[in-house]
């Protein structure tokens, strides 16, 4: 009687081997300081920065501030991320693993975790830093903002870990940002209203989660109490990272040929 081992593709998800990925993933970043600082640094220096840009037009901060506060741990964990996992994949690491008794649903859970850790992190830094220091004026709970900016942290990390399986090289996935990064910060309500955009623009923009990223950052800015539009775009990015995740666990790859 022979025996045969599931595609790793075909694997039921597995708690304890996603977190022991995501363990050893969190110990080789442990060993590497210019990429945490990258992770939890820059998006303060960058909302410091800001804040001191317009620092003769305090509304003009919170206007914008409360916005990138969502986009600056978007846009660092899609590019960490990416790098990381294509790391992984040309290193011949993710080969090795892969032939184990490991899923690529384990593997893409275990890096969803290990960097969705660091983004509580830096979600809370960049929080923190632009309330209660930077003096950012919202209406709505600090404790909302927070729960944007890290779900979009969270998208981030899996957009990096999507387009992960199209580069060939660190230099591609770089190249991705203008790709998927870009069009959604053009689009996303951050440089002019969404309803003042051409028809098939603003029909885009419709369906990109930074959109609704930065609609829920609004919201808090302008509201007091939570609103139905901020949970709907809670959950509108909340599904997106997942679905983002759920295709990258079907579109991972071994190895770079």
């Amino acid at each position: 009687m022979s025996t045969t081992t599931a595609p790793a593709a075909t694997r039921a998800l597995n708690l304890s081997r996603a977190t022991a990925t995501a363990t050893r993933v969190l110990r080789q970043l442990r060993h590497d300081p210019r990429t945490i600082a990258l992770l939890l640094l820059i998006p303060c220096v960058m909302l410091l920065l800001l804040r001191y840009v317009f620092d003769g037009s305090p509304r003009t901060f919170d206007t914008i501030g409360a916005s990138l506060l969502g986009i600056f741990p978007l846009i660092t964990m899609f590019l960490v991320t990416s790098i990381a996992t294509l790391r992984e994949r040309t290193s011949g690491t993710l080969e090795r693993l892969l032939a184990l008794p490991l899923g690529k649903g384990d593997l893409i859970a275990g890096y969803a975790l290990a960097f969705g850790a660091l983004a509580i992190v830096q979600s809370a830094l960049a929080t923190g830093l632009a309330v209660w220091f930077l003096g950012l004026d919202i209406n709505g709970s600090p404790w909302l903002l927070l729960l944007v900016a890290l779900l979009d942290a969270l998208l981030g990390t899996a957009l990096g870990l999507f387009v992960s399986a199209f580069a060939a090289s660190e230099f591609q996935a770089v190249q991705f940002m203008p790709a998927v990064i870009f069009p959604q910060l053009l689009l996303c309500g951050l440089f002019a209203p969404r309803s003042t955009m051409h028809p098939v623009l603003a029909g885009i923009s419709d369906v990109l989660p930074m959109s609704y990223a930065v609609d829920g950052m609004n919201e808090v800015l302008h509201h007091t109490d939570m609103t139905g539009t901020f949970v709907r775009d809670v959950l509108v990015v909340a599904g997106c990272a997942a679905l983002v995740l759920a295709l990258g666990a079907a579109t991972l790859r071994r190895r770079t040929v």
